[in-house]
């Protein structure tokens, strides 16, 4: 039983990291990112050819997934989602399109062809990146062999958490972001760059999606379509435990993970995303607003 908690708190790791972008962009600015998902793609991908060209091995890579990945998500913050904000369904559908369009370049290895360079099978095979040798095998703890990577995957985890909550209350970013979150015409109104500041959190939740790939890319097979369900877990997360709110995120992250994990064991992994989803719709039949919503003013 401990084991299948384990194994359900690591799979809860990679839905936080993937949920607290969402989270906060969502809070933020409102918008609906279809194209969260493909920062997790992007990310595993650079893990990948980081390995092929570069030699680096995944723990090195974290940085540079983050950095590729949150360099793009500001780039597209600037250049599409900046012109769409309170144009909720112009959103969705034009980062849906967006996410199409990364899925496709991948495929068909645009971007590599274009310098000259080709990796045979990078567009349409399955990739994989191997795991590093101190990461393998299992790590004992407590009595209890625990398998190494992914207590890897919850110490990451923990750390970009810890570095969020961070960010978002101990510093002037993050309270400009919490302004905004409550009210952004009260925060412009103060004096707040709402659009700088939308920005920059938009690239560090892309960052974060980035790392997620990362980490994902150690365990399962890397494709161009891997990121589709991410974002779907990523909104449920942020819907459970209630926009904007860093607590409902972890909250939220955990109870989903360990259910899936549960259900997936005694029965199987279509019964475990089936559960996922009651309670998704309980929890939004219950309390609309989260576990964890604000308070109303």
């Amino acid at each position: 039983m401990f084991d299948t908690l384990f194994i359900g708190l690591s799979l809860s790791s990679i839905l936080l990291l993937v949920a607290l972008g969402l989270a906060v962009t969502y809070g933020a600015m409102g918008i609906i990112n279809m194209a969260h998902g493909e920062m997790v793609m992007i990310g595993a991908y650079v893990a990948v050819l980081s390995n092929i060209w570069l030699g680096t091995n995944l723990l090195l890579t974290i940085p540079l997934a983050f950095l590729v990945t949150a360099a793009l998500g500001y780039g597209l913050e600037r250049l599409v989602v900046r012109r769409l904000y309170g144009r909720l369904l112009d959103t969705l559908l034009a980062t849906w399109g967006i996410a199409i369009l990364l899925q496709q370049a991948i495929r068909l290895e645009f971007g590599l062809s274009f310098f000259g360079i080709h990796v045979e099978g990078l567009g349409s095979g399955l990739q994989n990146v191997p795991v590093p040798q101190f990461l393998q095998g299992t790590l004992g703890l407590f009595g209890l062999q625990l398998n190494s990577y992914r207590v890897f995957i919850v110490l990451v985890t923990l750390v970009l958490a810890g570095l969020t909550w961070f960010t978002l209350y101990r510093t002037p970013l993050g309270m400009k972001v919490r302004a905004i979150i409550r009210n952004p015409q009260m925060a412009a109104a103060c004096g707040i760059d709402v659009k700088a500041t939308n920005a920059i959190t938009f690239a560090l939740g892309s960052g974060l999606a980035g790392v997620a790939g990362v980490l994902m890319a150690g365990f399962r097979s890397v494709s161009p379509d891997m990121g589709a369900t991410m974002v779907v877990d990523g909104f449920m997360v942020v819907v459970t435990g209630g926009v904007g709110s860093l607590l409902g995120t972890v909250a939220a992250a955990g109870i989903l993970g360990e259910i899936n994990a549960l259900v997936a064991i005694f029965f199987n992994e279509i019964a475990g995303r089936a559960s996922v989803l009651l309670v998704v719709i309980l929890v939004i039949l219950l309390r609309p607003a989260g576990l964890f919503s604000f308070k109303g003013r």
